[in-house]
């Protein structure tokens, strides 16, 4: 069997996504949860988009989110934000406004190698490694464990 850049791709959404679901969630400090918290609130106030929450939006594709950025709006689905991380979901909300407002900045997909593009442009701007590894768990590994399954995982994080 020859190795061709979809079976590449599929192999790596798969042991990504064990990663993910075969891991036990980290530990995280509360010292560590705090600066996320204050990170994501920074973030959250340099955005220039209307959030708005849903229940049930969800973007199809990339190209939708991007239309509605440009309108200056964008729709954040409650199902993408409830990880116990966070000690109120007004972060959740803010962190998936931050990562889709980054898809747009990078003009990246929903695929594995878009959410790998997300996550090295905000991990860039992270404060610690401790939060570049909650984003990895958040961004790259959730993602696979979705594409992998074809639907949201249970939210945790991991430190794989």
């Amino acid at each position: 069997m020859t190795l061709t850049k979809a079976n590449i791709t599929a192999l790596q959404v798969e042991t990504l996504a064990k990663l993910y679901l075969e891991s036990k969630p980290a530990e995280i400090s509360d010292r560590t949860i705090a600066q996320l918290c204050d990170w994501l609130m920074g973030e959250f106030q340099q955005l220039p988009l209307n959030l708005q929450f849903s229940d049930y939006m969800r973007y199809e594709n990339a190209e939708e989110m991007f239309a509605d950025i440009k309108q200056g709006q964008l729709w954040v689905s409650a199902e993408s934000y409830d990880s116990s991380v966070y000690p109120n979901p007004i972060y959740g909300f803010i962190f998936q406004g931050m990562h889709d407002y980054d898809h747009y900045l990078t003009d990246s997909e929903f695929s594995l190698e878009g959410e790998i593009v997300a996550y090295k442009f905000t991990a860039k701007r992270a404060p610690s490694l401790d939060i570049q590894k909650i984003l990895y768990s958040e961004i790259v590994l959730r993602s696979a464990a979705y594409l992998y399954l074809g639907h949201m995982a249970a939210p945790k994080i991991v430190f794989p």
